[in-house]
């Protein structure tokens, strides 16, 4: 009987504490979503699940004669992808040499990739911001992309690399001594079964240029080279906060690239994710 009464008390405080998360993800998503429905500019009067429900929000920013919302949308879309394909291709290099490879400075490289991604990039935004004044990328996307890719290579590196570790070398050995190089090994050999953690790279690598807004505030300066994120922002400080019921329906938006790549990649998500954890 007690056995069964610690049971009954574990899946309460289980479903318990599952509950409490979830309310507390989804809570403000509803809020956002139900705003962005809601008449009106002030998020003072706004409801959940609103009264008189209107699309206008969502009617003005795709009216290209009053927002630039549509710009934004497609520069962050631009950067996003090509943050995704680079970091993916670099990242997928680099992490095969690490896996594959004894070199000289291999183990103090890997050390330094690991220093590197416990530093948050906003640490490093003057740096950043003078580099990109040198080198006349202020003001320009592909500035944008390679400091995005930059930081995307410590983190996925490391979790490449310890995914890659679990497939079997004599794959790799057996493809050599049929006359196959190290190109060919790594093409159709190696990256084939690497597809649920190259997955995750990818979404992982789409997802922060999509939402980041620090970064792109500081090295974009005019309008037509916005983001959605500081485009929506610069919205809503010009009306001195009066485009918030707006501003949630272009964050709800955002949502959508994002939804439709996880939706992709779901049957390589989760074995991606749980494959990788080997010692290097």
């Amino acid at each position: 009987m007690s056995m069964k009464k610690s049971k009954i008390i574990r899946l309460t405080l289980t479903y318990t504490v599952i509950a409490l998360m979830s309310f507390i993800i989804i809570y403000p998503l509803l809020w956002v979503i139900g705003s962005s429905f809601n008449p009106g500019q002030s998020l003072s009067g706004s409801k959940m699940f609103p009264e008189n429900p209107t699309i206008v929000h969502y009617q003005y920013l795709f009216d290209t004669d009053k927002s630039n919302y549509v710009h934004w949308y497609m520069n962050s879309l631009k950067i996003s992808i090509s943050t995704m394909v680079l970091t993916v291709i670099t990242v997928s290099l680099t992490a095969y040499s690490f896996s594959r490879y004894r070199f000289v400075g291999r183990k103090n490289g890997l050390i330094t990739f690991l220093i590197l991604q416990m530093i948050p990039n906003f640490a490093a935004l003057i740096a950043i911001f003078v580099l990109a004044t040198r080198t006349e990328l202020i003001d320009t996307h592909l500035g944008l992309i390679l400091v995005y890719v930059g930081g995307q290579i410590p983190m996925n590196t490391w979790l490449m690399k310890g995914y890659l570790d679990t497939i079997p070398k004599e794959l790799d050995e057996s493809a050599k001594m049929d006359g196959a190089g190290h190109l060919r090994v790594f093409w159709q050999i190696v990256l084939p079964l690497a597809k649920p953690i190259i997955s995750v790279v990818a979404l992982f690598s789409f997802i922060a240029p999509l939402g980041d807004f620090i970064l792109a505030r500081v090295l974009l300066r005019t309008n037509e080279k916005f983001t959605m994120t500081v485009g929506l922002y610069e919205m809503v400080a010009k009306q001195f906060g009066n485009e918030f019921t707006k501003f949630a329906a272009g964050s709800v938006l955002i949502a959508i690239p994002i939804a439709i790549l996880f939706l992709m990649f779901q049957k390589y998500f989760v074995s991606g994710l749980t494959a990788g954890g080997t010692k290097g």
